[in-house]
């Protein structure tokens, strides 16, 4: 009988720790654009939310021509 060498990692324990880096990478990233989103919208005066915000340019009115909208 052979002796299996704990120190080894295994298939799935690589997987795990991949998981990890990405979900604690993925939570840094939230958390650090959380504070730059309330700036920008706390920066909008009450003219700016009342202003129409959609408007049919030509490349706009070539999409709906070509999809056929």
């Amino acid at each position: 009988m052979t002796q299996h060498d704990k120190s080894t990692v295994g298939r799935r324990d690589v997987l795990r720790g991949a998981f990890r880096a990405v979900a604690v990478g993925a939570g840094a990233a939230v958390a650090g654009a959380a504070p730059v989103a309330t700036t920008a919208v706390a920066a909008e005066s009450d003219q700016e939310k009342r202003k129409p915000r959609y408007w049919e340019s030509e490349h706009v009115k070539t999409y709906y021509r070509v999809n056929r909208y």
